[in-house]
Formats: structure tokens, C-alpha cells, sequence
């Protein structure tokens, strides 16, 4: 029988508006394939969220192995500046272009074309799961989480899980992610006491105590790194007070910092820090400071082991590349499965992701499912 083309499947998930949270057809899509392949598929939406289950084999059985990504694909921004339609999926010397065409309709493709002819060519003692999100670019409350309570509730198990997102920095095969930082915004608003700018004594200016609020956090080392992780970071991403007048001053100012943070630190503890440290402004310059946290993840690893050797080894045989055991970059799904199952991550290289002309060569979508079917293939021969 003819294999499934990533590729082709590829453009035609690109051709599916699918734009946070719309599903524009792109799970649809995939549903028909899976089932023409044997897949029992359920849709599990939720909070206006499209996701799909699919599964072939067993429900239940011991040994499961799961793929995980997501259809959904953040804004197209400037519409003028792309030299191809976002939506047109047009291959151009090798290179295919479209929103999502890195950040990760091709790996979705990749994986779910390995797995089709898979089981079709060989048909594994075990079940092969996908659970494939329309929430990951978006708020992530009802995406692969919506998916994971579902599996809880109806029995369904990963006994692994590799999530396809791209984690290659230039080449193909480059980096394998065994874990991320975790990640958490604090939000910071500080009341004083308005008042004329030629009588500061009469007021009480909340803005010496922000900007040294913002100087002690930004300052303030957490920690040198860990085994397999890098320095948390602290970084100050804004500062508003938005008074037009220059002699008040001002009664409020917001400042807002965003944490990346490794295993040395959990959300809890780094909340109790920030809060802390605004009590000891308060106590200093008399002001009276809100705080707002929300924690995105968690820092989270999968240590060194049978996952990640798979994935190594089949990445190794087919670019000649050992991969790289990295927690950097940002946050992704692999934050909730990890509570499920053990996970890692790899897939193409995301240069383009977000982009404008966002773009992946034709033969690294072509790759990328040689390697997940090498994957599907030395894990039920084990």
C-alpha cells in the first residue's frame, strides 16, 4: 500500500485555519485518517476547545506508546508582509510556507503519518496513542489538559509520551528536551497617596518604591544553575503608572516580572519570595502593594534514561547526529503529561516558529516521520 505523506499532510493541516481556538478543521481532518487506519478517535472538547483522542489497540494495555501535539497555530500578524498566503500551504524551492508549518502542523503530520503506516505495516503487541490539542498556543486550560482528565476518567493510559514540538536550534537532530523550566508571572501594584510634584511631602510617591522593588527582584540571584538546568531567570517586562501630568504625582503604579525557573525552586516558594519581598517595600516606604501570581508550569525533569536512549538512538541513526539532553526554551504540553507518564520531547528545528513566512523544508517533515517510525518501531521490538 502507498505511505501517508507527511507532507501532503502537512499542507493540508497548514490549509486549516486553525487559529487559537478555532479547530478549522484540522482535527477533523486527522479523525478521518486515524479511524480509515483503525484508530478509535474521541473527540474531547471543552471550554469551546476542540482536542482528539485517538487510539489503536488495547485500551489499557501494558505497554502504550503516546504522541502529543497540538493543531492550533498562534495569529498571522501582518498579513502584507508574508510572501505566501499563511493558508496556502505553497512549497517554494523545498520549503513549504503557512502559519504552522513549523510550530507544529508537520509534526503532528510526521507523527501521525509514522503511526498509520505503522500499524498497518506492522501491528504492534500494544497500543498507540495521540492526543492532539487545539489549546496549546492559547491559555492551555482545556487542551492536553482537557485530554489527560479524560484518559483519568475513562481509563486510558500512555505508558510513555514523546511530544513533537520543534526542538532542534539549526540542524535536524541536534536536541532532544527530557525537561523545561517552569515559568510564572507575578503582578505588582503599588498604592501610595497622590498629591502636587512641588509639595512631594504632602504625598506619598509610589514610584521610588516600585522602581526599587523592581531593582531588588531583577538583582537578586536565585540560584547558579543545577545539573541539567541553567540559572533561573527573573526578567522585568513592564513598569505603568500612565500619569500624562508632570507635576502629580502619582497615586498607583503596576509593574509586572516573569520567572523561568529551574528544579532548585517551586512555584510556592518563589511566590512566598515575591511576597515577602513586597511587605519589606511596604514596611520601608509605607506604601500598601497588591501581588498577583500565576504559575504556568512547574520546572519538571525526566532523568536520563530508557525514554530518552529510545529517542536518541533512533534520532542518531537517521541524521548521524547525537542529540543534545536540554531543558532550555520555553514552556510546553510536556508540563502536563509529565504527571502522567514520562515524557520527552523532540522534533523539527523551530527557526520560523511564530514567524512571519513561517516555513520548514519538505524533507525535514519527511525525516522527522522516518525517525518517529523508527521510534514506534525499536519500542514494541524491545
Amino acid at each position: 500500500m502507498t505511505a501517508t505523506d507527511p507532507v501532503q499532510l502537512t499542507a493540508d493541516l497548514i490549509r486549516c485555519p486553525s487559529v487559537t481556538p478555532e479547530e478549522g478543521g484540522a482535527l477533523s481532518l486527522l479523525q478521518t485518517l486515524l479511524e480509515g487506519a483503525g484508530f478509535v478517535c474521541t473527540r474531547v472538547d471543552r471550554g469551546g476547545i476542540a482536542n482528539l483522542f485517538a487510539r489503536w489497540g488495547d485500551k489499557g494495555h501494558a505497554k502504550s506508546f503516546g504522541f502529543n501535539g497540538h493543531t492550533d497555530v498562534v495569529p498571522v500578524g501582518d498579513l502584507a508582509a508574508w510572501s505566501a498566503d499563511p493558508f496556502g500551504a505553497e512549497i517554494r524551492d523545498g520549503i513549504l510556507y503557512g502559519r504552522g508549518a513549523t510550530d507544529m502542523k508537520s509534526g503532528v503530520a510526521a507523527f501521525a503519518a509514522a503511526a498509520v503506516d505503522f500499524v498497518r505495516d506492522t501491528p504492534p503487541d500494544g497500543a498507540l496513542v495521540l492526543a492532539i490539542t487545539g489549546d496549546e498556543e492559547g491559555d492551555a486550560v482545556d487542551g492536553t489538559v482537557a485530554l489527560l482528565d479524560w484518559m483519568e476518567t475513562e481509563g486510558e493510559r500512555m505508558s510513555v509520551c514523546l511530544v513533537g514540538e520543534p526542538t532542534c536550534p539549526s540542524e535536524m537532530g541536534e536536541m532532544i528536551k527530557i525537561g523545561r523550566r517552569g515559568s510564572m508571572n507575578a503582578w505588582f501594584t503599588v498604592t501610595g497617596r497622590q498629591g502636587h510634584a512641588a509639595y512631594p511631602h504632602r504625598a506619598l510617591n509610589p514610584m521610588p518604591a516600585m522602581a526599587r522593588l523592581m531593582d531588588r527582584l531583577a538583582s537578586h540571584p536565585l540560584d547558579e544553575g543545577t545539573a541539567h538546568f541553567d540559572a533561573s531567570t527573573l526578567a522585568v517586562v513592564t513598569i505603568d503608572t500612565g500619569n500624562p501630568a508632570t507635576n502629580v504625582i502619582p497615586a498607583q503604579t503596576r509593574g509586572t516580572v516573569n520567572i523561568r525557573f529551574n528544579d532548585a525552586h517551586t512555584g510556592a516558594g518563589l511566590s512566598d519570595w515575591l511576597t515577602a519581598e513586597a511587605a519589606k517595600l511596604d514596611a520601608e516606604f509605607g506604601t500598601t502593594t497588591e501581588v498577583a501570581i500565576k504559575i504556568s508550569g512547574e520546572s519538571f525533569l525526566t532523568p536520563p534514561g530508557p525514554l530518552s536512549d529510545l529517542v536518541s538512538g533512533a534520532v542518531e541513526a537517521e541524521t548521524g547526529r547525537r542529540p543534545e539532553l536540554s531543558t532550555t526554551g520555553g514552556t510546553s504540553d510536556a508540563r502536563f503529561v509529565k504527571d502522567h507518564c514520562p515524557v520527552v520531547e523532540f522534533g523539527l528545528v523551530g527557526k520560523t516558529m511564530h514567524q512571519i513566512d513561517e516555513s520548514v523544508p519538505v524533507e525535514q517533515i519527511r525525516q522527522l516521520k522516518a525517525i518517529y517510525t523508527r521510534i514506534l518501531r525499536d519500542y514494541f521490538t524491545v
